[in-house]
């Protein structure tokens, strides 16, 4: 797998407390075609994969697990998001390498900003950072 700075929701982001990603990714308004009465209605989680790739980067500790959540929601403000999918992972789980389950942008990505959201489960953690983008593909062969 490869990253881009550019399609990066978290580089190396230090999670010790419920955060959203450090990026939000603007998919643009949905257009109205030339001639059309309405724009057409988009989902990227429909057709080719688009791929994810959630990472933990260094080990957590004194939480109890973190959900990673994938949201969408129309405005940036997150106000009124909609999950489109999410994983919890226990603190034994949580160690340098290890990568979730939530492989690719699932159907139901239709509103225009996306981000991933953090959320510790117990107390804080005292580490653990996470790097989350959109790849070309993901490595299989990974923890």
């Amino acid at each position: 797998m490869i990253f881009s700075k550019n399609l990066l929701f978290s580089d190396d982001q230090a999670v010790t407390a419920d955060a959203a990603s450090t990026n939000i990714f603007d998919l643009g308004a949905a257009a109205t075609p030339y001639g059309g009465a309405a724009a057409l209605p988009k989902d990227i989680g429909k057709g080719e994969p688009v791929h994810v790739l959630i990472q933990v980067t260094t080990a957590f500790a004194t939480c109890t697990s973190v959900t990673v959540t994938l949201e969408v929601d129309d405005n940036d403000g997150f106000s009124s998001a909609k999950t489109l999918a999410s994983e919890t992972i226990l603190l034994a789980d949580l160690v340098a390498g290890k990568t979730t389950f939530l492989q690719c942008v699932p159907n139901g990505a239709d509103e225009r900003y996306i981000r991933v959201y953090y959320t510790v489960n117990g107390s804080d953690a005292t580490a653990g950072n996470i790097t989350a983008g959109i790849t070309m593909g993901n490595q299989t062969n990974t923890l």
